[in-house]
């Protein structure tokens, strides 16, 4: 009985220095919605999503002030340029810091990509020229690897009851702030001549009139970088050797603890540590990272040209909007999107599954889609009745969507090996969200000058290549092709 006590004293000595292990007995406890750790998330997600869209409603005119633009319908193919700089580089660096997040820990990872946002997006709204814009993107993109981490952190600090909700908070901030971030842009871009008041064409802001918005956005990474000291990490990170003292090895030496997927410890032996699961043949993990990624090439792509397609005039089948107007219902959508993600979305979930939610929610994405050039049409109190409607009907399906694959991803692997899947559903969703925003700039600019065409003239052509994607990504829902484990 003794010997019992004196190795149950060791172990929990054990145990009290491992961050992971200690987020385990907090689980083990836990009761009700755990409300710090879905702020840490939102905060933390909302972050790094707000610098990837801030820049679509003035993007427009950004390129025309950059002068490089032969005409006015060239404009959003180099728009698409600049928005996908920022995924390639994500593309090129997200596996190497998932196996950073599984090494070290998810928390360095994701104080790094904070810093990255205070540094590069300040920088990116002080550019001067095409070169600079690209450049300053990229690198944001390259340095920003917490996405993958951040989604490990939900599933392994939140009990299995609430990681449905955990997940929802990434998706839901994540979509939050690809609609908070374009509204900051169309309210906050050229302050000089929307609040002549306020900021005179002479004054810092005038000069540079797509600061402000960065700056607001840089200000708001560094207070979560901030708050990231106190953020707990979960990665187990045991060291037998400088927490147990001599006497204590005798105690212990015939197996160690080690986490299972679930976060409980279960002895092994001392012959070895076991080989760990080839990812790429995990095909429940992969089937679900393809139709991310067919996913989030659509959700890219209709990010850029929705803002592309409000600016633009009359005459080429847009809206003729202000940066403001595109801002206004931006705001009103990301309002729609929180209510729903928060209130409604874990118990659709629980009640169809995940599987069944993206595949539903992809089906009525289309007639919402097909309604675009017919909204076109109208105009005053109408236009922006319906406007708003589609815009908040579409983002709720599209966010729906991407929360059951997130969930899909994490549920397909164990602890030890989430940082690195996640870093490569990082990897080929980048590169898929590069092809996003510069596939859609190329044909949104294409489809303005076939005006008169016979088949799918104007936008017409645009709406329909987005929906041909969305089917595709509902068709890859069904077996044999995903797999739920």
């Amino acid at each position: 009985m003794g010997e019992e006590y004196r190795e149950s004293l060791l172990k929990k000595k054990y145990y009290e220095n491992c961050p992971g292990c200690k987020v385990e007995q907090y689980k083990a406890v836990q009761r009700g919605i755990p409300f710090r750790e879905l702020i840490f998330t939102w905060v933390i997600v909302l972050c790094t999503a707000l610098p990837i869209s801030s820049l679509f409603p003035f993007l427009y005119f950004m390129i025309r002030d950059f002068n490089i633009a032969k005409t006015e319908e060239d404009i959003g193919y180099y728009a698409g340029y600049v928005g996908s700089s920022f995924m390639l580089g994500r593309a090129l660096t997200s596996v190497p810091w998932g196996m950073v997040a599984d090494r070290y820990g998810r928390k360095p990872v994701i104080i790094i990509g904070t810093v990255a946002v205070v540094i590069f997006n300040t920088l990116f709204g002080l550019s001067v020229n095409f070169w600079m814009a690209v450049t300053t993107r990229f690198l944001l993109g390259s340095l920003n690897g917490l996405l993958g981490p951040i989604k490990a952190y939900v599933t392994e600090i939140f009990r299995d009851e609430y990681q449905a909700l955990g997940v929802s908070t990434v998706s839901t901030a994540w979509g939050i702030g690809l609609i908070i971030g374009p509204a900051l842009g169309g309210f906050l871009a050229q302050p000089a001549e929307k609040y002549p008041n306020i900021f005179s064409k002479e004054s810092f802001f005038g000069r540079f009139p797509y600061f402000l918005p960065c700056l607001c956005i840089s200000v708001f990474a560094l207070s979560v970088t901030v708050a990231c000291i106190w953020l707990p990490e979960t990665l187990h990170m045991h060291s037998g050797n400088s927490i147990l003292s001599d006497d204590s090895d005798e105690a212990l030496e015939a197996g160690s603890c080690e986490p299972n997927e679930k976060g409980k410890t279960v002895e092994t032996e001392e012959s070895g540590p076991i080989p760990k699961k080839s990812l790429l043949r995990n095909w429940p993990l992969m089937s679900s990272i393809i139709v991310y990624c067919i996913f989030s090439l659509h959700d890219m792509a209709y990010t850029e040209i929705f803002s592309l397609w409000a600016v633009s005039p009359r005459k080429f089948g847009g809206l003729s909007y202000s940066t403001k107007d595109v801002g206004e219902v931006l705001s009103v959508t990301g309002f729609g999107l929180l209510v729903f993600q928060l209130s409604l979305y874990p118990y659709v979930e629980r009640l169809f599954g995940a599987i069944m939610v993206s595949r539903i929610s992809g089906v009525l994405s289309i007639p919402v889609l097909a309604s675009y050039p017919l909204i076109a049409t109208l105009s005053g109190l109408t236009l922006a009745l319906v406007l708003n409607c589609a815009s908040v009907i579409k983002n709720v399906l599209s966010v729906s969507i991407i929360t059951g694959l997130f969930l899909l991803q994490n549920r397909a692997v164990d602890q030890d090996q989430r940082g690195a899947a996640n870093g490569i559903a990082m990897t080929l969703m980048s590169l898929f969200k590069a092809a996003g925003p510069a596939g859609g700039g190329a044909i949104f600019s294409w489809a303005q000058k076939r005006q008169n065409a016979a088949f799918l003239p104007g936008d017409n052509m645009v709406f329909f290549v987005l929906n041909v994607i969305e089917a595709i990504g509902v068709l890859m829902t069904f077996k044999p092709f995903l797999i739920e484990r």
